[in-house]
């Protein structure tokens, strides 16, 4: 099967030695994405529905990279640093999931790389 590997360049992907997205026959797997705009500068500081609604949008952004959109989305997993976040982020995960409803599990976890970053996204899909 084919590959296909996708940048955006981030200094995060330079120095870690990773792609964006990664597509394998009609497989998506999308790494862990955080709120960052095309400069690789945090969005969002503080605000925990901000920052998971521009996640969400550089995962949707790679997938259609790669020929693929949200509705391919089988799965998420969702890393946020503060319990108390959770419905926050949960609401911004349904404005763009509701209707497809991926597997997902959110987990805490003590921090991210960036201690202004307060979610992190995966997501893996199918393309039907």
């Amino acid at each position: 099967m084919e590959r296909t590997n996708h940048s955006t360049d981030t200094i995060w992907e330079r120095t870690v030695g990773y792609s964006r997205a990664v597509r394998i026959g009609n497989q998506i797997f999308v790494s862990g994405t955080t709120s960052t705009d095309e400069l690789g500068l945090v969005t969002g500081i503080s605000n925990p529905y901000r920052q998971t609604v521009q996640t969400l949008s550089n995962i949707e952004k790679a997938l259609k990279q790669l020929g693929a959109s949200l509705n391919d989305v089988v799965r998420t997993r969702i890393f946020i640093t503060n319990i108390n976040y959770w419905e926050t982020i949960g609401k911004a995960h349904s404005e763009f999931f509701k209707d497809i409803c991926p597997a997902t599990s959110m987990v805490v976890v003590s921090r991210l790389i960036d201690a202004e970053m307060l979610v992190e996204i995966e997501a893996d899909a199918v393309i039907s």
